[in-house]
């Protein structure tokens, strides 16, 4: 398996508007056969127009697109053979949930006989037998998504692009269907590449995740990989929550180092990439790394405490004027712990990332400075 071709190829792909607006920048990315890949990332960081390159429904400026070693440059989107879920469901509002379904396989001129078991099985997949009759205005928010994506995969396309699919319905519908749509692409085994700008989402659903930013390619690993090993400060502070510091890096210790952070606080880290001594850098750890007690690690103060339910925001203050926040289940607060109270904090340089600098504008003492 780990010879063969990539199923999906983008080679040096770039996408410039009129204008010089350059919404995609020289994407290098390889995705297998039967693998989920999200694009992840914040409104016009080139997720979608790459997205809507692959479907053909824009034209790279540059590079090349290849699919199952064929590439698609003069191939027009109908005869790429890819199913698509949008946003809005895109469903025709005159014809029933089964014509919608049948659509597909109508328009590639399949036997009566053929369409009706293939509906009948794509409205099985997606948990809406017995609702074909139905028009799609008769149906909830979350059923009208479930016949967008059961018409994505009614004619087996060996790849199915979905943009933003879920970006329409509440929070709690959305989670269910993060799972069906999960359960769905292991049952059938179909390439699926999604494109999303909730981190949350791409966690939960990714074989792999690629991430965004202004047109370029931050970094792209699993779900584990880009949360606990964050390759840019961007990343870092884009997937979940991130405490971020600027500092110069003083002594390595074999993989760590030990960096200074702006403000004198001396802390461990582990190098994303290669650095040197001197060299500045953005220290990022996790709110749940955060170590606190009641006299070891740096002084600090507590400054708030807020329930979340299944765990604690703590704010805190350290006498070298960084604020940073940690996050503790609910049932494992220690009873020293309150605002006010004087702790210590650190953690663990495993836990922490040494990262590419922020601009100086934006450090967090600078910030913490210009407020007081």
């Amino acid at each position: 398996m780990a010879d063969l071709p990539p199923f999906v190829l983008f080679e040096r792909v770039s996408k410039t508007y009129p204008g010089g607006v350059h919404a995609v920048r020289d994407l290098d990315l390889a995705i297998k056969r039967g693998e989920f890949v999200t694009f992840l990332g914040p409104s016009g960081s080139g997720k979608t127009t790459s997205l809507m390159m692959l479907a053909g429904f824009e034209t790279p400026s540059t590079g090349n697109i290849v699919l199952n070693g064929r590439s698609l440059a003069d191939v027009p989107p109908y005869r790429r053979d890819i199913g698509m879920v949008f946003q809005n469901y895109a469903l025709f509002p005159h014809m029933t949930v089964a014509e919608n379904i049948a659509f597909p396989l109508t328009v590639r001129r399949r036997s009566r006989v053929e369409i009706e078991a293939a509906v009948a099985r794509a409205l099985d997949l997606v948990q809406l037998s017995g609702k074909g009759e139905r028009r799609p205005a008769q149906l909830s928010g979350g059923q009208q998504q479930r016949v967008a994506l059961a018409r994505a995969l009614v004619f087996d396309p060996p790849l199915v692009l979905m943009d933003e699919p879920l970006g329409a319905l509440d929070r709690q519908l959305r989670e269910h269907m993060q799972i069906e749509i999960r359960q769905i692409h292991a049952r059938l085994g179909v390439t699926m590449v999604y494109v999303t700008h909730d981190q949350g989402e791409a966690l939960t659903m990714s074989d792999r995740v690629a991430i965004f930013r202004d047109g370029k390619l931050q970094q792209v690993g699993s779900p584990r990989e880009v949360y606990e090993q964050p390759a840019t400060s961007f990343v870092a502070q884009f997937v979940g929550e991130s405490n971020q510091f600027g500092g110069t890096i003083r002594e390595f210790r074999g993989k760590a180092c030990t960096v200074e952070l702006d403000g004198g606080w001396l802390v461990p880290a582990t190098p994303a990439r290669t650095a040197v001594l001197g060299a500045r850098t953005t220290v990022s750890v996790r709110p749940e790394r955060v170590l606190l007690s009641q006299a070891e690690g740096a002084p600090a103060q507590v400054e708030d405490m807020i329930y979340h339910g299944d765990h604690l925001r703590v704010r805190i203050r350290t006498e070298s004027r960084h604020t940073l926040h940690a996050k503790l289940l609910s049932g494992a607060v220690p009873a020293w712990l309150c605002p006010g109270a004087t702790i210590g904090v650190a953690w663990h340089g495993e836990d922490a990332r040494a990262l590419d600098p922020l601009p100086h504008h934006l450090s967090p003492v600078r910030q913490e400075e210009d407020r007081a």
